[in-house]
């Protein structure tokens, strides 16, 4: 893994790239256009096991020509690490092992609230907002990246 700083410093501004919020049930997937100035939510992936994730990420990867992985890394409001900051960690680490692109950790605090919050602003009715929370969690997250990697 490595830091946004060197992902900026490394990613081209015409590369796909893919958005992740970790969370323990279900993972939520976004993509971005090419160049990188509008995340997507794509989808939301059931957390099963380790490999069944990997699979799952570079069929994603492979399909749309992804080229970098931004995952988000819920630092506590203070600014501490708590156990799931260390669960996700570990994730990035099993998924940067197997798969051999660009990987960073996105500081995702308020992600899912405020992709629940947007969501309530476009009248979407709270089942649908639940049902797509994860994957609009993921496009926050890799909006507020590609925001920071075009600066």
């Amino acid at each position: 893994m490595i830091t946004i700083e060197e992902f900026k410093k490394k990613q081209s501004e015409s590369v796909r790239l893919i958005g992740l919020d970790l969370g323990s049930k279900r993972i939520g997937v976004s993509i971005c256009d090419e160049k990188q100035s509008i995340a997507t939510p794509f989808k939301t992936i059931n957390k099963t096991d380790k490999d069944e994730l990997i699979n799952e990420l570079k069929k994603i990867i492979n399909e749309n020509n992804v080229k970098g992985i931004v995952i988000g890394y819920p630092i506590n409001m203070d600014g501490s690490l708590g156990s799931s900051a260390q669960s996700v960690n570990d994730t990035a680490k099993n998924i940067d092992e197997a798969i051999n692109i660009d990987i960073c950790l996105w500081d995702e605090r308020l992600s899912t609230v405020g992709a629940f919050n947007l969501s309530s602003q476009l009248d979407i009715n709270v089942t649908k907002r639940e049902k797509n929370i994860d994957q609009n969690a993921a496009a926050f997250i890799l909006q507020g990246a590609i925001d920071f990697l075009n600066n």
